[in-house]
């Protein structure tokens, strides 16, 4: 008789979740089992539950939850680069037919994983793979980030961009980032020039910081007109990432600069299996960074648990979550 583990099910989209108890699963070849301690929530999570992700939703009923933070409690055939006790974290499930993170244990492709950094707590580590993985892609992977670029940072103190302005600092980049009036000093603090977009227009702050030649690159994590405006901010030949490009945009402005727009779209490798490995690899290039304190989460002081799961959700949804919201498992 299979041992049983508790996880929150979601039934029918948008509603509440179901406190469960389901089988706990086994690793297959090439995945560990995991204990986990910590679940991070991501705007992408909550619009799975909500129904509004059609490329991503798994097949109801389902467990949700994308990121974890927890403990290796065995390996599948296969697994060598862990240990039965290892603390790990990574962008794990909730897609697909990917069982996700709201839950006591799971058995992960332990290509996705990476260990956990040394001086975080799990609560903390939960809330970095996604983030910092999007961030990654956007700013290493399809580009390269030369000492002293300019770079502009849309949602300066979001999830992925608070990752994504400390990531371009190590790469040796000017930073700037556009916030709300309340977030100046925070991004500031993490190194950045703060760009007010309550009154800021981008031909002002382009002519401030750049003397009018535009930046290297931008990284828009709010698309729409924000990305529609990174077009007129980047310089001849720059570069344009965004993980929200998902409406429909004139081009015209961007061709006319010869500028480079790369969609980001970071749960690919877990949906097609393809890139899965690359991903415990930045993790791992991402535990020395933090270690060496170059890169920090700024993680929501609120606790939530599995009892009030769907309010870590509404945090997000609402825009009241700071920076990154995270569910205490055990």
């Amino acid at each position: 008789m299979k041992k049983k583990m508790r996880a929150l099910i979601v039934e029918a989209y948008n509603a509440d979740f179901t406190d469960s108890q389901i089988d706990m699963p086994t690793p297959k070849k090439g995945e560990v089992l995991v204990k986990i301690i910590a679940s991070g929530v991501n705007p992408i999570d909550d619009k799975i539950r909500t129904g509004n992700a059609p490329y991503a939703t798994p097949n109801l009923p389902a467990v949700l939850g994308t990121d974890l933070a927890g403990v290796i409690e065995a390996l599948g055939e296969g697994v060598t680069n862990f240990k039965v006790g290892d603390e790990v974290y990574g962008l794990a499930g909730g897609v697909l037919g990917l069982q996700g993170t709201l839950a006591e244990y799971t058995a992960v492709d332990a290509d996705l994983l990476a260990i956990k950094p040394k001086n975080l707590t799990m609560r903390e580590a939960a809330a970095v793979p996604l983030n910092i993985l999007t961030a990654w892609e956007g700013l290493a992977d399809r580009l390269t980030i030369k000492q002293g670029d300019k770079v502009l940072v849309h949602g300066g103190t979001g999830g992925v961009g608070h990752m994504a302005v400390q990531l371009a600092k190590i790469f040796g980049a000017e930073v700037y980032a556009t916030v709300s009036p309340s977030k100046i000093d925070t991004v500031q603090a993490l190194g950045a020039t703060a760009i007010d977009f309550t009154v800021a227009q981008v031909e002002d702050y382009v002519s401030q910081y750049t003397n009018g030649k535009g930046f290297d690159v931008v990284y828009d994590t709010v698309g729409g007109a924000v990305l529609d405006n990174s077009f007129k901010a980047i310089r001849h030949y720059g570069h344009i990432s965004s993980c929200a490009a998902f409406g429909t945009h004139n081009l015209a402005t961007g061709s006319l600069s010869s500028g480079n727009l790369h969609g980001i779209f970071v749960l690919h490798p877990m949906l097609s299996g393809e890139g899965r490995k690359h991903h415990g690899e930045i993790l791992s290039k991402v535990t020395q960074f933090i270690e060496d304190g170059k890169l920090k989460p700024i993680v929501d002081p609120r606790k939530f648990t599995l009892d009030n799961a769907l309010a870590a959700h509404t945090a997000v949804s609402d825009g009241s979550a700071n920076t990154k919201i995270v569910v205490d498992i055990l």
